[in-house]
């Protein structure tokens, strides 16, 4: 279609051909005395309709070209999990079985699978003797991470109350109208602190539809664990490590989870990475193109000329 453009060739030799015969309706004998007469705008706009109607066949010939842009467009359907970590912050952790300690290397952990979890909404609890939210379930993981940075020994009473670490877990999650719901608790002790027993959490959390994962962090044997002497100074000692691996197991097994024992960092990590593999948030993405037509502009600019083109040559220009 765009080869009707061509059009204008003819169009304009034609025009050519007419300037050149003359059409001339009065003969005079000399022109001369008009030689010095004064040319107006007229004069230089005498080519105007030509240069119009050319316009107009280009015009019309682009429309009939049917001119398209395109737009890709992507629509995702992310179904997220909601996630409670829930760490054991109690001085046990500061083991130095893991480098530098329990603690700080399950921080690091934690911190990577936030980071791996773009989609999912995560929050995160501590727990030693007792129990507390540092922070709810969010999909703000700056500030997610920024708190789990301030993670430390002292901030909690001194214990292992796993049962309420799971409890307080669940109670962030009871709301939570996710498909899914995981926990991930970590502890490296026997349950010794608060009111709720292990199991009766365990119970609570598969009530609400809760999976928990649990992990126990520690070597098998004996570790070091720091002490202050009684000048302040700090001595390692070794200690066998104690973990409560029979209810971290029936927890797990209650909530339709899993339980994995951890006895250096780099099985955590690997512990970490087999659970995101398992809890894998769905994430639908429909691609498709969207095509937007033009050739109404093109004609609208095409009649606009057609009728300016008129006005000049049968108003403006008229002889």
């Amino acid at each position: 279609m765009l080869w009707l453009s061509a059009l204008v060739v003819p169009m304009v030799l034609y025009y050519l051909w007419l300037q050149r015969a003359g059409s001339a309706t009065l003969t005079l004998s000399s022109v001369r005395p008009t030689e010095g007469a004064p040319r107006t705008l007229r004069y230089y706009c005498r080519h105007l309709p030509l240069v119009l109607r050319c316009a107009v066949v280009v015009l019309v010939a682009v429309a009939l070209a049917r001119p398209q842009s395109s737009e890709n467009v992507s629509k995702t359907t992310v179904d997220g999990i909601d996630i409670v970590l829930s760490i054991d912050v109690s001085t046990t952790m500061e083991a130095t079985d893991f480098v530098p300690n329990r603690l700080h290397a399950a921080k690091d952990v934690a911190s990577k699978f936030i980071a791996d979890r773009p989609n999912d909404r995560i929050g995160l609890v501590i727990f030693a003797g007792e129990s507390y939210t540092q922070s709810p379930i969010t999909t703000d993981k700056a500030a997610l991470q920024n708190l789990l940075s301030r993670v430390d020994f002292g901030i909690v009473e001194d214990g292992t109350a796993i049962g309420m670490g799971l409890a307080t877990a669940v109670n962030r999650l009871r709301e939570s109208d996710a498909k899914s719901k995981v926990i991930i608790l970590l502890t490296d002790g026997m349950n010794n602190a608060g009111q709720v027993s292990p199991l009766e959490a365990a119970e609570i959390a598969a009530d609400f539809g809760v999976k928990v994962y649990t992990v126990g962090v520690g070597r098998r044997g004996m570790a070091s664990f720091p002490v202050q002497d009684a000048w302040g100074r700090t001595q390692y000692v070794q200690r066998r490590v104690e973990i409560d691996e029979e209810s971290l197991l029936a927890i797990a097994e209650r909530t339709g989870g899993e339980y994995f024992r951890a006895t250096d960092k780099d099985a955590l990590y690997a512990i970490y990475e087999k659970i995101n593999q398992l809890e894998k948030s769905k994430v639908e993405t429909d691609n498709y193109v969207k095509y937007n037509e033009h050739f109404a502009e093109y004609l609208l600019w095409a009649l606009l000329l057609m009728v300016v083109e008129f006005a000049v040559r049968r108003l403006w220009l008229s002889r």
